[in-house]
């Protein structure tokens, strides 16, 4: 029998990627200079913006210039529970390839989250808050989803030692299990992504997501920072809204 893992973490690493600041200057340049913007490959080794490079990438995210945002990319590894997976990939911004229960026996690793994520739904659909559940709740939460877990993941198991297909065993596991996947989206598509998927103050347009989406957004917004700092600064300077 295999113990089941109870986690609370959501884990996103970045496997590659092709970002600075400079792919907008010298993809939005193209525009007025044509073929000289190739000189700009050479400014690449050491990303040294003028201001009036970090002008640029401010009027282009002010006017919601957006496309040459599209010339950096992204490709992350990210490792969530389905329920999660679900709200990533109404994102039709992004190339996803999703570890597949039809072919290999998913790990009994499933997602509980711990005290301090808030329980209590208060107002209404669309205008509501989050609030903290009492101590009962949150053992009322812990225990019932690690029984269904060990129950389900038990029941799985079964089917598959009777000879049942994968994919036909897995109909019985809940969404709280984890999956893994690989993302891979350019800078445009990611600071849409930011702008829906964090409650952020001062952002022009707010929004309220799932915590468990938020932490995968936190971790994004950490990584665009640190590789195109400029481009983030602006992000933020305007509204957070994607160009």
């Amino acid at each position: 029998m295999h113990q089941a893992i109870f986690s609370d973490y959501i884990d996103v690493e970045l496997v590659k990627c092709s970002a600075e600041d400079m792919d907008v200057v010298f993809s939005a340049r193209v525009s007025t200079e044509g073929e000289r913007t190739r000189d700009y490959g050479v400014m690449l080794e050491d990303n040294e913006l003028s201001d009036r490079d970090k002008g640029l990438i401010n009027f282009l995210m002010r006017e919601r210039h957006g496309t040459p945002f599209e010339h950096s990319y992204f490709t992350f590894y990210v490792k969530a529970p389905i329920f999660v997976w679900r709200e990533h990939m109404r994102h039709r911004i992004a190339s996803y390839n999703e570890e597949s229960g039809r072919y290999k026996q998913l790990e009994p690793e499933f997602y509980v989250p711990e005290r301090d994520r808030k329980l209590v739904q208060v107002g209404k659909p669309g205008a509501y808050e989050f609030e903290d559940g009492s101590n009962n709740q949150y053992a009322l939460v812990s225990t019932s989803l690690r029984r269904m877990c060990e129950d389900t993941y038990s029941e799985y198991l079964k089917l598959i030692m009777n000879g049942v297909a994968k994919e036909v065993a897995r109909m019985v596991l809940p969404v709280n299990i984890y999956s893994s996947a690989y993302v891979t989206m350019n800078a445009r598509s990611l600071m849409n992504f930011l702008s829906l998927r964090q409650n952020v103050e001062g952002q022009t347009f707010p929004s309220y997501p799932q915590r468990e989406i938020e932490m995968v957004a936190e971790r994004y917004e950490e990584i665009f920072e640190y590789h195109m700092p400029v481009t983030h600064a602006a992000f933020v300077k305007n509204g957070r809204v994607s160009p």
